[in-house]
């Protein structure tokens, strides 16, 4: 439907049209402004929301012919851990560099590596070792951290990747890269392409949902841009709806003094009229997005109040988020929220959270990040497991790179570490993927990939795989180009799959 609509939009528009509608374009802007960013679900292309908007069917169908194949996740949910998680002090331990610590790494291992400005002209390149002991956990004997008690206890249902790498030097390029597959701005997000292929699972609540989480001390810069779960060139109603963590989990959602939910749905059902008669003229999908706006709108009046009401929590299950469980806009807190939010039908959740960009603080900053994170990131793979969902939910945590295995600062007493994109570790449950293994490895400084890389690209292909897609068949035609979350790159990876 999505298809003929465009179709005939290319038909149909009019020299007239186009100036009509380019006249009238800071008007279409100024309502955009008045509505809830990205409340983007709930209707079919070209359907008047006014009736089935109160009663029937659950959810919207995605493509036809999707998935391709029959899935292993039915949803995903994201741990994104922003500004580079250093894999050789948390999941990939070295003692070569314990060994040789502060001895420079030799060039025949640096070779020609890419750095960042930071370090890229270093003469001394010294070897730093783990900040912490590493130790075996679970019966499979992954070696992780004794920073990550929580993450370890979960071994066993891990997939451990040990031979990540990307072409990026720098935090924005590094998480658009992963998460819309170019390092340049403009793409679909991953979580886009998803609503977009394979629809949506309920009508009471966004398909496609972020919450974003910084360390307590604010020690990380890096922002969190709107592009990273945004729609690039597919219509707008496929892109995340991002829940604030200050004030309204989602602004203009109340009715205002004096207006009841009857006349509130009054209003609607006529606008709604009015926009579908606007819809047959013009046929712009947009104009479908605004009338699924307010109807999802209409309904997170409801849901959204039930979805943070965790009075029927047990105590168990909040002490088991840690102490900030319900402290609105901590890490905890989203984790909480995540997983009520797949309860509920949501397709794909990504939590972002910053701190891990530890250029001159590694000694105090890491272990604090790792405190306040991996154990909600534990107790949610432990809650969807206890609860049914983990089999049919795909977990995944991982930054935009590591960071280096040498020092960087004063050669002499470095504090801390620069990105690092060439080697560094992510890991992954549920949703078919195979638990308590360990997939690539490097050499002995963490530098080099010694076995079975995964690059991005080839990331992106296994994650779309799990979740029944093809990565070569999700496409949209755009400029005279068929687009794809992975571009013209990625396989999938067996390795990882169950």
């Amino acid at each position: 439907m999505l298809d003929e609509l465009q179709r005939e939009n290319t038909h149909r528009v009019t020299r007239r049209q186009f100036f009509g509608s380019t006249a009238s374009g800071v008007g279409t802007a100024a309502l955009a402004s008045l509505l809830p960013t990205g409340l983007s679900w709930g209707s079919e292309a070209g359907q008047r929301p006014g009736g089935e908007g109160r009663g029937g069917t659950r959810g919207a169908p995605g493509l036809p012919g999707l998935p391709h194949f029959s899935p292993q996740a039915k949803r995903v949910i994201v741990f994104w851990q922003g500004g580079g998680p250093s894999h050789v002090d948390l999941f990939d331990d070295k003692p070569a560099l314990r060994k040789l610590a502060g001895k420079d790494i030799p060039d025949s291992v640096r070779g020609t590596t890419r750095l960042s400005t930071m370090s890229s002209n270093y003469s001394k390149w010294p070897c730093v070792p783990a900040i912490k002991p590493h130790q075996a956990y679970g019966k499979c004997g992954t070696r992780m951290s004794q920073m990550l008690p929580h993450i370890g206890s979960l071994a066993d249902d891990i997939c451990l990747v040990r031979s990540m790498h990307t072409e990026a030097v720098n935090h924005a390029p590094g998480v658009t890269f992963f998460l819309t597959g170019s390092q340049v701005p403009g793409r679909p997000s991953m979580g886009a392409w998803l609503s977009y292929g394979l629809g949506s699972e309920t009508d009471e609540l966004p398909t496609f949902v972020v919450m974003t989480s910084s360390d307590k001390g604010k020690t990380c810069g890096q922002l969190f841009f709107d592009y990273y779960w945004g729609s690039g060139f597919l219509p707008s109603r496929f892109q995340g709806v991002r829940f604030r963590n200050t004030g309204d989990l989602v602004p203009y959602l109340t009715n205002p003094p004096g207006v009841s939910t009857a006349a509130r749905r009054a209003l609607l059902d006529d606008l709604a009229a009015l926009n579908a008669d606007h819809l047959a003229d013009y046929a712009d999908p947009e104009i479908d997005t605004r009338i699924a706006q307010y109807e999802m709108a209409f309904r997170m009046q409801t849901s959204v109040p039930d979805l943070i009401d965790f009075s029927q929590e047990t105590s168990a299950t909040i002490d088991r988020y840690g102490p900030d469980a319900l402290k609105k806009g901590t890490y905890a807190n989203n984790c909480l929220v995540a997983r009520r939010l797949l309860e509920r039908g949501v397709r794909f959740v990504q939590l972002m959270h910053s701190g891990w960009d530890q250029h001159g603080n590694l000694f105090t900053q890491l272990e604090q990040q790792c405190v306040d994170t991996e154990g909600p990131s534990a107790a949610l793979v432990q809650d969807l497991k206890e609860r049914g969902m983990l089999d049919d939910t795909l977990v995944v945590w991982g930054g935009e790179f590591g960071r280096t295995p040498f020092g960087q600062g004063d050669p002499a007493s470095p504090k801390g570490r620069d990105h690092f994109g060439r080697a560094f570790s992510w890991w992954l449950a549920g949703g078919g993927v195979k638990p308590g293994s360990v997939h690539g490895a490097t050499d002995e400084f963490g530098w080099n990939i010694t076995e079975n890389p995964v690059h991005v690209h080839d990331m992106q292909a296994t994650l779309l795989h799990l979740c029944g897609i093809d990565h070569t068949r999700l496409t949209f035609r755009y400029q005279g180009r068929q687009y794809r979350l992975t571009d013209v790159h990625g396989k999938v990876v067996d390795g990882i799959l169950a």
